[in-house]
């Protein structure tokens, strides 16, 4: 009986919070820090009306004085409410290009300064990694990638994509792990409450003086810490109950 209501709620917010954030882009255009605060208007409202119970461990994330890039599992569209919480300030995104479409939201993503990719198009999507890399290290910006490239839907990390570790070695800048807990299918949007999420930012990993010849160690690395971080969550959470 829940779920019709939410939806339909859920859809009202999604507009209204896309017209606020496109004002906000409109009055102070790419600034960085725009994505921050557009997150919060779509997720603070949003895990209410689904009544979503999310808890976080992010310390290490707010406390990095330096750019770096952030890497987050992803698993389903309600990403962009559950860790809309957890955008630190100063942090913009790389989205695919046909986002922009979108209306409403695809036009604040822009102005909020993210980066979008045509991934169809090889070259130009080297030169957004090549600015990407200029903002790391010139504009106290830190950049936030799903290294798996797309949703998993909860069913363990897919397979990371080369492009956030690359960034970080060229940049010089240190990586952080995001991890969320397995939550795409068990979260219940017909019960009032629809569920529990954990979130937890791992330590800095370093990547100054770092290679190409480095990457599938990191990479590997990375992935390692990621999916044993996130199991302890499920396990958690399973405990809690």
């Amino acid at each position: 009986m829940l779920f019709l209501p939410r939806m339909l709620l859920m859809g009202l917010h999604f507009i209204i919070a896309g017209i606020l954030g496109l004002l906000l882009g409109l009055c102070r255009p790419f600034n960085p820090d725009n994505s921050r605060l557009c997150a919060r208007l779509y997720s603070l409202p949003a895990l209410c009306m689904l009544r979503l119970r999310v808890k976080t461990d992010v310390q290490s994330l707010f406390n990095q004085k330096q750019s770096c890039v952030i890497i987050a599992n992803h698993q389903s569209n309600y990403d962009l409410y559950v860790l809309g919480r957890v955008v630190p300030p100063r942090t913009v995104s790389i989205g695919k290009k046909s986002l922009k479409w979108v209306p409403f939201f695809g036009q604040l993503y822009w102005l909020a300064g993210n980066v979008l990719i045509d991934r169809g198009n090889a070259r130009k999507a080297k030169e957004a990694m090549l600015t990407t890399t200029e903002t790391l290290q010139h504009r106290d910006t830190s950049i936030w990638v799903f290294p798996e490239g797309t949703r998993n839907l909860g069913n363990g990390l897919l397979p990371f994509k080369k492009g956030a570790f690359q960034m970080a070695i060229a940049a010089g800048v240190p990586i952080i792990p995001v991890c969320v807990s397995s939550y795409a299918k068990r979260i219940k949007l017909n019960s009032w409450d629809s569920g529990r999420i954990m979130i937890r930012s791992l330590p800095a990993i370093p990547t100054l003086d770092l290679t190409l010849d480095d990457l599938p160690q990191l990479m590997e690395r990375c992935q390692t810490l990621m999916r044993e971080c996130i199991e302890q969550l499920d396990q958690q959470l399973v405990e809690a109950r």
